[in-house]
């Protein structure tokens, strides 16, 4: 009898376990998190595309936070003031110059927080205060803004620094009112005799140097006033382009306010009534305010409790933006130092 043989037959095995449930959550968070990265950089491409100035704003707002100031906002005879507002101690009040806003003031301010109040308002006409069209903005008209708003905030006994035509303004002012400022501190300041250079020959021509049409024009004019032109986006240079243009009435009316003896001697014809204590920050490659201007603040102050005097290397207009650290120590020993 044959043996009968049962076929064989392929038996496929269990199928492996899956992954653990917590290895799936996880790789559900990355994707998840993927996700939202690619949404957010797609979001800001859209952003800086469309709407840059939107990253230039939160920018700003970014140093601020890290400064540790408030922006506020306060009503002072004729104008709507903006300004920055934070710290503890000894008061500082910080004074931009022509075509600026207080924000230039920030990493600065990031370092001289922990230390002091600070109160860095925009000037009246510019960054986010209000700006009459037909009114005067010459250094007279807005120091006499400036002891407006001083007093709408109930400050005395204040270190004023002023940069530029801010200085200009903080000089002026602080003649006019010595009792209301206790140290004065001018840095590469606007006001004062210096020797003539080619920016002051343009200047005195008729030209503004500060107008600029294009990318080329900004590369221009930001090269008067800085050591090295800083590099930026093009479409946030294209934001500021915008800026010039749309401004450009305003901007050409103030520079010929300036332009008159008057306004380019404001400080010099007052040095005499500073009694308080004055330092001048000069940036030693300053190819707009000459750092001749410094023997001018020096040799003028008769009358003056005490007189400082810095130079730093390496920068050109803008210590502020170009040596932060460096402008911040020099303000924090002049003010400890009184």
């Amino acid at each position: 009898m044959a043996k009968q043989t049962t076929p064989s037959r392929s038996v496929t095995p269990p199928p492996a376990a899956g992954r653990p449930l917590w290895q799936r959550l996880l790789a559900r968070r990355l994707k998840f998190l993927a996700a939202v990265v690619v949404l957010i950089g797609l979001s800001l491409g859209g952003c800086y595309q469309f709407a840059p100035q939107w990253l230039m704003h939160a920018e700003v707002m970014r140093q601020a936070m890290n400064a540790h100031l408030d922006e506020r906002s306060v009503q002072a005879g004729g104008t709507r003031w903006s300004y920055y507002e934070g710290g503890e101690g000894p008061t500082l009040v910080l004074l931009h110059g022509y075509d600026s806003d207080k924000s230039v003031w920030l990493e600065v301010a990031a370092q001289l927080s922990p230390h002091f109040h600070l109160v860095i308002p925009d000037l009246p006409g510019w960054g986010d205060s209000s700006r009459d069209p037909k009114a005067n903005y010459d250094i007279d008209a807005q120091a006499a803004r400036l002891d407006a708003f001083l007093q709408a905030l109930r400050l005395r006994n204040v270190t004023l620094v002023g940069h530029s035509m801010g200085g200009a303004i903080a000089g002026v002012y602080a003649a006019e009112h010595p009792e209301r400022v206790n140290r004065l501190v001018l840095v590469d300041s606007f006001g004062l005799h210096q020797k003539e250079n080619a920016f002051a020959r343009e200047a005195l021509a008729g030209t503004n140097p500060f107008d600029y049409d294009d990318h080329a024009g900004f590369r221009r004019s930001f090269a008067l006033a800085f050591e090295k032109v800083p590099e930026l986006p093009g479409r946030f240079v294209d934001v500021l382009v915008d800026r010039n243009k749309r401004a450009r009435a305003f901007l050409d009316k103030v520079f010929d306010e300036l332009r008159q003896p008057s306004q380019y001697l404001s400080v010099q014809q007052r040095l005499d009534k500073l009694t308080m204590p004055v330092m001048g920050l000069w940036c030693s490659g300053d190819r707009i305010s000459d750092i001749s201007a410094m023997d001018s603040l020096r040799d003028g102050l008769v009358n003056a409790a005490a007189i400082s005097s810095t130079t730093l290397a390496g920068c050109n207009h803008m210590p502020m933006l170009e040596k932060p650290t460096q402008t911040a120590q020099v303000l924090t020993a002049f003010e400890l130092s009184h």
